[in-house]
């Protein structure tokens, strides 16, 4: 594959480099600090899904790469592809996203994943904030929509509880970060409409899985 591409050129990004993401994401994540996961049984075992994310801290990504049962492409904002970060994160299967407006290479790249039958990841908060997601972008709608692919909302908790003594940036070494899988939905309505009026009417829908499935994983895993 490709390490750089011209402006406006899509890049492809592969299967087999989203399972070398994931090798790495299991080795950093367990090795630096202590998931706790579950629920990773709902996630199918075959067939395009889409892993829908809270978000409140830069490690939420990694996490998921190492702890979900299957590689994960992830939409990942253009500013984390600077220096030699921007081709390690094309190498193994991360999709570059430009939040400023629409995006067709990010677009047509994260279809072509659910396409192939892999596993979409999106942050529907757009950026990291509260991680309730009480404020959701259509993003995640529309590929919901268009592709078919069921919706697996997941929780990642404590990432951002504590900063850490020796990296202040990132949670503190041997730390608990907990990682809750929700079962699968669709987010349409089973009409195969996808009309502006569609696609808000599976935000709202999608809004509401996803904020109830964090309630119950702060419930389960007490945080």
């Amino acid at each position: 594959m490709r390490g750089h591409a011209r402006r406006g050129e899509a890049v492809r990004v592969t299967s087999s480099g989203a399972a070398v993401g994931r090798r790495i994401g299991i080795g950093l994540m367990y090795g630096l600090w202590k998931p706790r996961v579950l629920g990773a049984w709902r996630v199918p075992a075959a067939g395009p899904c889409i892993l829908a994310v809270n978000h409140t801290h830069n490690i939420d990504g990694p996490m998921l790469m190492g702890t979900a049962p299957r590689p994960v492409h992830f939409l990942v904002k253009k500013e984390a592809f600077v220096g030699p970060l921007g081709p390690f994160l094309r190498f193994i299967g991360q999709l570059e996203v430009d939040r400023t407006g629409a995006d067709r290479n990010a677009v047509t790249g994260a279809l072509e994943v659910l396409q192939r039958g892999d596993v979409l990841g999106i942050f529907p908060e757009g950026t990291r904030g509260e991680g309730d997601f009480a404020s959701l972008r259509a993003g995640l709608a529309y590929f919901a929509l268009r592709s078919g692919a069921p919706v697996v909302p997941v929780a990642v908790l404590g990432s951002g509880d504590r900063r850490g003594r020796v990296v202040k940036g990132l949670p503190p070494l041997r730390s608990g970060v907990d990682v809750v899988f929700g079962d699968p939905f669709e987010a349409g309505d089973g009409s195969g409409r996808r009309t502006r009026k569609a696609l808000d009417e599976a935000t709202v829908r999608i809004q509401e899985h996803l904020g109830a499935h964090l309630t119950d994983a702060k419930r389960l895993t007490g945080r």
